[in-house]
Parts: C-alpha cells; structure tokens; sequence
C-alpha cells in the first residue's frame, strides 16, 4: 500500500504590521516678535507726526500799537476832519464851522436815527461819547462804531445817513472817507458819526483822547 505524502504546512509568514509612520507636523515659523514690534513702532510715530502735522497752526496774535496823539495834534487833527469838506480842500478856500441850535429832543431823535442805521447793518460796539460838557470840543456827541471789511464800513455809513433822512429829514453837512473806507466821517455838527474798520479804530483811539466824556455803550 502506497503511502500517502504529508503536505508539508506552508510556514506563513508573519508580515510585521506596518508601524504607522508619524506624521511630521510642520511647525509653524516662529513670528517674528521683534519685526512686528518694529513695524508697530513706526507706525506709530508715523501716527504722531501725521497727527502733529494736521493740527492747525494758531496764527500769531496781531499786536496793533495805538497811536499817541498829543492834544495839538488832536486840534488839528478834528479840525481837518471835521470843519473843512473835500471839495473846500480841493479849492483851498475855508469856512468856520457853522453852530446849529436843536432842543434836547432833536438831539435825541438825531442820536437814536444814528444807531438805528447803524445795528440795521450789524454795525460792531456801537459807542456814544456825550462831550457837550468838555472845554475845546468840537461837536457835543461823537457816536462810534467799527466793521470788519471795508465793504462792511461803507454799507454801514451808508445805512446812518439814509437812516437819518427817512426818520429826521435831515442831511449831513459833510462826509468823507468812501474813497479809502478805513474811516468814514459823517458831520451832523452837533453829532459826529465815526465809521471806522475795526484796526484803525484801536489805532486812534478816539475814545482815550476823549477820557472824561460820558460814554454810553450800545453793545
């Protein structure tokens, strides 16, 4: 009887299981701490000077002298604005000024005439000097005002004059400073209007030359 052969058994190998491989996780860059401060730090004073830059700049205060006037030159002055007009000086012939006789009343009524014309323009401290009682006057009232813009200082005077007629009926004997319009003088002899660009106003002085007159403020 024929034997039979044994199978031999196939040894299996024994496949190591696969070691699974670690995943190398990229690490991310360090940041740059230094650099970033850096940029921060410019940028901020970039900040500081853009912030420094765009404030405005504060003009210098305007420092305006005021003009000493002695009382000779204040004579002289008054009596060349006020006695003689611009076409007597043209022909070089004078007059002396003439007086006008009003009751206190007419006074009065000229005087509110005045201011009316003057705040229906937005005229600027309207101020009135009361110098009927000084000595050397040449006038009893002076009432002034000041403007911003020599267009200002002509619409003002304009609006006193006009003012004056509708609500007294009356002129002025003399004016002058339209052409200029630093100054305009409005002579009513017993009340002088003074209209003045608000720089050349401190630079006389009208009422420091005027000291003990009584002084009434308007606004």
């Amino acid at each position: 009887m024929a034997k039979i052969p044994v199978k031999k058994a196939a040894a299996k190998k024994t496949t190591k299981p696969a070691v699974a491989k670690k995943e190398t996780s990229k690490t991310a860059p360090a940041k740059k701490v230094v650099a970033k401060k850096t940029v921060k730090a410019k940028l901020g004073f970039a900040a500081a000077v853009k912030k420094k830059s765009s404030k405005a700049k504060i003009p210098a205060k305007k420092v305006i002298k005021k003009k000493v006037i002695t009382p000779e030159e204040r004579e002289f002055r008054e009596a060349n604005l006020i006695a003689n007009s611009e076409n007597k000086k043209k022909t070089g012939s004078s007059t002396k000024r003439p007086k006008k006789s009003s009751t206190p009343k007419e006074t009065t009524s000229l005087l509110d005439a005045i201011v009316e014309g003057m705040e229906d323009r937005k005229a600027k401290n309207i101020t009135i000097l009361n110098i009927s009682k000084l000595d050397n006057r040449v006038t009893d009232y002076f009432v002034i005002c000041d403007a911003d813009s020599k267009t200002h200082v002509n619409s003002i005077a304009d609006s006193v004059e006009d003012m004056v007629i509708k609500l007294t009926n009356e002129k002025a004997y003399h004016a002058e400073g339209h052409q200029n319009s630093e100054w305009i003088l409005i002579d009513y002899i017993n009340i002088v209007v003074h209209v003045f660009l608000r720089e050349t106003r401190e630079f006389y002085n009208i009422e420091g030359l005027w000291g003990d007159a009584e002084i009434t403020t308007i606004n």
